[in-house]
């Protein structure tokens, strides 16, 4: 990505692969996805991206083909998703043995890719931070999206009732993973989404729109129940400073934690806890390895939007960012296409 540019500016660059270093491994692509981080980063406004020009691409899913020095033989040959926050649309990318996560041989690879980001995310959400069990009833924005779609699933099989946002077009999709929509266009939506609250409101709600949103997400809560704040998508296109919106979105979760409402909030970043990098890489393992086994048995159902080679890239972007599509846009190496 060589600076802030449409879709089709996205400039494609051949180099030499590079061996694994001591500790590493290279992994040959089969899926990598097109998240809403490298939405932001296109337009510079992702909070901590590094400087341009960079390889984008915050998670994948390959086979081991080459391994460095302390890394066992014996996963070669194996198939594994990571997350990397950037680099990962290329045909090898290198990753640390340690971020490693063994994908089952009988999910496709494009299929589980949908769940790496996302659903790590979904899974450390509802369980680690919401804490949602079965009779509870959330609410989910954003249903018909990545993050949305998986969270809508994993809500459901905890035995979770939950209600979902999403435009019109998507209700059906969103009915199929077994919410119920509410169109997020609706003059009433808030009235809408409280109508279908059980008194007293949600006990939990899951926000990546900020702004305004989260003003009105947490006021439909119940009296003990929690919001998980995941992201600013209202802002995409804002301009002006791509850190200010989440510095207010900061200053809000905290002024309704300390006001004594019995309510909680939380802002989720999949990279917190990373300096307690051993804890932090056996909760990650422990909750994706837990992803693949749903999605292996048949609980999950994946939700591929496309899957557009890595040479048409810049057009794989474009229909992600179109919000025309159910799930996640997927790149995969040209010869599989």
């Amino acid at each position: 990505m060589p600076g802030v540019v449409e879709p089709d500016g996205i400039q494609l660059r051949t180099r030499p692969a590079e061996p694994a270093g001591p500790h590493q491994v290279v992994l040959a692509l089969e899926a990598a996805g097109i998240s809403f981080a490298e939405q932001q980063m296109r337009r510079g406004k992702y909070y901590d991206q590094p400087p341009f020009p960079f390889v984008p691409g915050y998670d994948l899913v390959g086979r081991a083909v080459d391994v460095g020095q302390g890394v066992p033989s014996g996963l070669l040959g194996r198939r594994f998703a990571a997350l990397t926050k950037t680099g990962a649309w290329a045909t090898h990318v290198t990753v640390d043995a340690g971020d490693l996560t063994e994908v089952p041989e009988s999910v496709d690879s494009a299929d589980a890719e949908t769940f790496v980001v996302n659903g790590i995310t979904a899974w450390q959400m509802l369980h680690r931070l919401a804490k949602v069990h079965a009779g509870q009833t959330v609410l989910v924005h954003g249903a018909n999206g990545g993050v949305g779609s998986t969270l809508v699933q994993l809500a459901r099989i905890a035995g979770a009732r939950v209600v979902g946002t999403a435009s019109a077009t998507h209700h059906d999709a969103v009915k199929a993973l077994g919410a119920t929509p509410v169109d997020y266009r609706s003059p009433a939506l808030h009235d809408e989404l409280r109508k279908l609250a059980p008194e007293g409101g949600y006990d939990a709600v899951f926000d990546h729109v900020g702004g305004e949103s989260i003003v009105h997400s947490f006021r439909l809560l119940a009296r003990t129940g929690t919001l998980v704040s995941y992201g600013t998508a209202s802002t995409r296109d804002a301009q002006g400073s791509s850190k200010a919106p989440v510095l207010k979105l900061f200053a809000r979760l905290m002024l309704w934690n300390v006001l004594p409402n019995g309510r909680s909030a939380h802002f989720y970043n999949i990279w917190a806890g990373r300096h307690r990098l051993a804890t932090f890489r056996t909760k990650l393992r422990a909750d994706l390895t837990q992803v693949f086994a749903l999605l292996a048995d048949g609980s999950l159902t994946p939700q591929v939007a496309a899957r557009i080679p890595l040479t048409r890239v810049g057009e794989a972007v474009q229909l992600a960012e179109s919000g025309t599509v159910v799930g996640k846009v997927v790149l995969i190496p040209t010869d599989r296409a």
